[in-house]
Order: C-alpha cells, then sequence, then structure tokens
C-alpha cells in the first residue's frame, strides 16, 4: 500500500488528470476564437464539420497512443518522428514544425484571451496595446506555475475543466432549448465542399488532444492511461463542441456569427440570458483559454526539452529550473514576442495546416514501425487518408481565398529545414544521437 502510494504521488497523471489536460488544451481558442471563422465557411452546417474533424481526431489519437506506449517520452510526437526516421535533418525540420505551430498557436489563445478580458474594463477599449498586456500577463502567470511542475499543473486542470465545461454544459443546454429550429434548417446549409473546406479549422480545435502524449512519463501505467485519456477527452470535447455550434447556429444567423467573429458564443448567449450571459460566458472564454495555455505550455516544455536532447534545439532548452526546464522560460518569451509583434489571423490558418502535416508525416512514420506497436494497418491507413483529405481541403480553399497562406506554409517548411540544418551544421554540442 505505501509502495501505491509513493507512485501515485510521484505519477500523478491519472487517466482523469491527463484528459483533464488534454480538454483544458482542446477547449480553448478552439471553440472561442474559431467558431466564427469555421461558420463563415460551413455556415449552420458546422457542426457537421466538427462531426469530421473529430473522426480525423479519433484516428490520429489512436496512432499517437500507439506510439505513446510502445515509445513512452516526454517528447511525444517529437520521440515518435525519431523512431520512425531517426535523428536527422528530416524528423528535425519536423519537430521544428511541431514546435513553431505550438508557439503560434498559443499565441492564438492568448491573444483570444487578452480580447475577452479587455470587455470587462472600460479603460483601453479597442486598444491593442491593452489586448496584448493581458496576453502576456497570462503567459507569465502560467510559466510561473508550470515552474512548478507537473503536480501544479494537474492540480490547476482538474477544477479549472470542471468549471469551464459546465458553463458551456449550460450554455449549450439551454441555447438548444431556447433555439429557433429554422435557422438550423438544412435548407440552409452551404455545399457540402463547404463544411470540408472547414475541416482543417475544426480540427485545429481538436488538435490539442496530442498534449497528452508529452505526459506519458507522469503517469502510473502509460498503457491504460494514455489511451483511455486521448479517446475520452477527444469523444467528451467532440459532443460539447457539436452542442455548442447547434446552440451558436440556433439563436444567431451565419451573417450575426461571422459578425461576432471571437465573440460569437458570447453573442449567441445575449437572446436568451442578456448581458448576464454575455458575462458569464465570456468568464469561461477568459477560463478556457487560460486553461488552454497552462496545458500547453507543459506540452511545449516537454517537448523542447526532447529536442534539446536529441541535439535539435540548443542545449539550453533542456536546462532545469525550478521543476521545469530552461525550455518553459525561452517558450513563454517567443510567445510574447509573437503576440505582440505578428498579425495572427492568417498566420493561425498556417498554423493549423502545419500541425495537419506534422500528423501526417507520424501516421506515415508510424506505418513503417507497426509491427514494433501493434497498431491496425486499416487505421493507420484510414488515419493517413483522412489527415491527407484534411490538408487537400484546407489548401484548396485556401488557394481561392488567401492564395498568401499557400507561401506562408512554404516559408514556414523551409525555415524549419533551413533552421535544422544550420543547427547540425554549427551547433557547438550535440547532447546525443540516437537511431530508432
Amino acid at each position: 500500500m505505501k509502495t501505491t502510494g509513493a507512485v501515485s504521488a510521484s505519477k500523478p497523471m491519472t487517466v482523469i488528470a491527463a484528459a483533464s489536460l488534454g480538454i483544458g488544451s482542446m477547449v480553448g481558442a478552439g471553440i472561442f476564437a474559431l467558431m466564427g471563422e469555421a461558420g463563415a465557411i460551413a455556415g449552420s452546417a458546422v457542426y457537421l464539420s466538427f462531426i469530421l474533424g473529430g473522426i480525423v481526431a479519433l484516428l490520429s489519437g489512436y496512432s499517437l497512443a500507439k506510439l505513446g506506449v510502445r515509445y513512452p517520452a516526454a517528447g511525444g510526437i517529437v520521440e515518435y518522428l525519431v523512431q520512425s526516421f531517426g535523428v536527422g535533418l528530416f524528423s528535425g525540420a519536423m519537430s521544428i514544425m511541431l514546435y513553431i505551430a505550438a508557439l503560434v498557436a498559443l499565441a492564438l489563445v492568448a491573444k483570444t484571451f487578452g480580447s475577452y478580458a479587455i470587455t470587462f474594463f472600460t479603460f483601453g477599449e479597442g486598444s491593442h496595446l491593452w489586448v496584448n498586456g493581458f496576453a502576456n500577463g497570462i503567459i507569465i502567470l502560467f510559466v510561473l506555475i508550470n515552474l512548478e511542475g507537473a503536480g501544479s499543473v494537474a492540480r490547476w486542470e482538474k477544477p479549472i475543466v470542471a468549471f469551464k465545461i459546465l458553463i458551456l454544459i449550460g450554455f449549450a443546454v439551454i441555447g438548444l432549448i431556447y433555439s429557433r429550429p429554422e435557422l438550423l434548417s438544412p435548407t440552409l446549409y452551404p455545399e457540402a465542399k463547404m463544411v470540408l473546406y472547414s475541416l482543417a479549422i475544426t480540427f485545429f480545435a481538436f488538435e490539442g488532444f496530442r498534449v497528452i502524449t508529452n505526459a506519458v512519463e507522469d503517469m502510473p501505467d502509460p498503457s491504460r492511461t494514455l489511451p483511455r485519456a486521448i479517446f475520452l477527452s477527444i469523444g467528451l470535447v467532440m459532443l460539447l463542441y457539436i452542442a455548442v455550434a447547434l446552440a451558436v447556429f440556433g439563436n444567431l444567423d451565419v451573417n450575426q456569427v461571422i459578425q461576432a467573429r471571437d465573440f460569437a458564443l458570447a453573442q449567441a448567449a445575449n437572446p436568451v440570458f442578456g448581458a448576464t450571459g454575455f458575462t458569464i460566458v465570456a468568464i469561461a472564454a477568459l477560463i478556457s483559454t487560460a486553461s488552454s495555455i497552462n496545458a500547453n505550455l507543459y506540452a511545449v516544455t516537454n517537448v523542447t526539452y526532447q529536442l534539446a536532447k536529441d541535439g535539435e534545439l540548443p542545449g539550453e532548452f533542456g536546462e532545469p529550473i525550478g521543476h521545469s526546464r530552461e525550455g518553459l522560460v525561452i517558450s513563454g518569451g517567443l510567445i510574447i514576442l509573437m503576440t505582440d509583434f505578428f498579425p495572427l489571423s492568417e498566420i493561425a490558418a498556417v498554423g493549423s495546416i502545419a500541425i495537419l502535416i506534422v500528423h501526417l508525416i507520424v501516421h506515415l512514420g508510424h506505418f513503417k514501425v507497426r509491427n514494433e506497436t501493434g497498431a491496425s494497418p486499416l487505421i493507420l491507413l484510414l488515419a493517413i487518408l483522412a489527415t491527407l483529405s484534411a490538408i487537400g481541403f484546407a489548401i484548396s480553399y485556401s488557394v481561392k481565398t488567401s492564395p498568401n497562406i499557400i507561401w506562408f506554409i512554404l516559408a514556414a517548411l523551409i525555415g524549419a529545414f533551413a533552421t535544422e540544418y544550420l543547427l547540425h551544421r554549427f551547433s557547438a554540442r550535440r547532447i546525443q544521437t540516437r537511431t530508432p
């Protein structure tokens, strides 16, 4: 009994704690900041896009869970790339792509937090400086919290996730009760291809589940905990997204959703709850984005540690500080710079496609080592096909609407490979070299 207690104390990521970490990461900017953008493409049929995005996430989750059980490491996807392709230019560049996309996603979430936070104050309304100030403050706060280690992260995530899920469930249930069926009529749906075009955005709202794989070393029984936590978190979030999407489009028409943009959920609460509803949903948005930052900072720290250990980032990223690593502090600083100095609307779109590209590469690599993981070849092929389709639809839509996004994607890929090449060529020290 004493031994079990000791193990539990040193391994805080139980199924519930790990699932909470994933939910906290997913239910952040995904539902609050991206609903308007997804709705602008798929209209009132956006809930169908969330269903498809959830299916793609479940297939990816299966692949990552099998890899995580076979190759348990804090680096998560970084480790899986190394195991599949070896330490080198290709796996390193894909790992850097993952890191860049994660930083962009965190900057987007922080910006969303700042946008909601400013609505509670009369000063600085519409001021980017105040929005950025709140965004910077929340990043700094959770960097300090994450310095306390995994136990602190788990303790914060469970109550935060419980609170925001209750708020969103309440919003969805009451919103559906008071919804106007005519707004959800299939006659108002756009062409079917528009639902497919929005798939990259809705998948991006689920993509945060991967942070669970970064917590595998803090799990008491990874073979049981990891897959259960991944499937539980994705399943619950999918149901929540569908219900919230129906509640939003059942109370607002498509033009109102697009006009509200980042405040679509809060705006949808107005017809039923009035100003009080707007405030409650805005508070839930603050809590959701905050917990998303908390969970993703934890994951990014583990990723940078793995990259530093493999020599794909400078060794300073892996140096200990507090109960964490210096990569946490460095990443926090980079996120603040992105939040303050870069326009994030198109970069966020690039981030979602970049994440899909990384997932595709991971699944292709997994197919190579499937005999070691015991994964089903059929499910892996479905994961590859689904991810590839999402990328194809996203690029097809971007070519028609925002051609610059394609150039940003190419620039990100070239930048990742160039960075990796320079690190391999000029880095003064490689911490270690490994083969899968």
